[in-house]
């Protein structure tokens, strides 16, 4: 997870922050923050013009696909392992395969997600360290 490492090098706590935070997911506000990222996400791939094919693409009902991201996001970020104890090893690009996922798809989804982190994460340092760690992340969703 050498990603993960730069993430809290470039978060890590500044004299004004409780010592006990430590990694992304304390960082930015642990559970009720993750939980209103995912939130965010999809109400932008829902309700924006631009992201139409991409909630094509998400199977009803969208609230299943929020959880996941949610659970998905907490481990992620360093906190709780909620999805990999429900569903196994993320194997996101395996899981994501059966999509057709291009730039134009993968730009979507990271405009969907950029705005969620603008909306929910307060510190500009946060949302930057964790947007460039997941465009890579999806990137390696592209398929096509």
């Amino acid at each position: 997870m050498n990603w993960f490492k730069k993430v809290v090098q470039k978060m890590s706590p500044t004299k004004d922050s409780p010592p006990k935070q430590s990694n992304a997911y304390d960082l930015i506000g642990g559970d009720k923050v993750i939980k209103a990222i995912a939130h965010e996400f999809y109400q932008q791939m829902q309700t924006r013009a631009d992201t139409q094919p991409l909630l094509a693409l998400h199977r009803a009902p969208i609230a299943d696909s929020e959880v996941k991201l949610y659970e998905f996001l907490s481990g992620w970020l360093g906190g709780p392992q909620l999805y990999q104890q429900k569903y196994g090893h993320p194997a996101l690009r395996a899981r994501h395969m059966p999509f057709a996922i291009d730039e134009s798809m993968r730009d979507q989804w990271l405009l969907c997600m950029q705005a969620a982190l603008d909306k929910c994460v307060k510190k500009p340092e946060h949302r930057q360290a964790i947007i460039q760690a997941i465009s890579t992340l999806a990137d390696h969703m592209r398929n096509q």
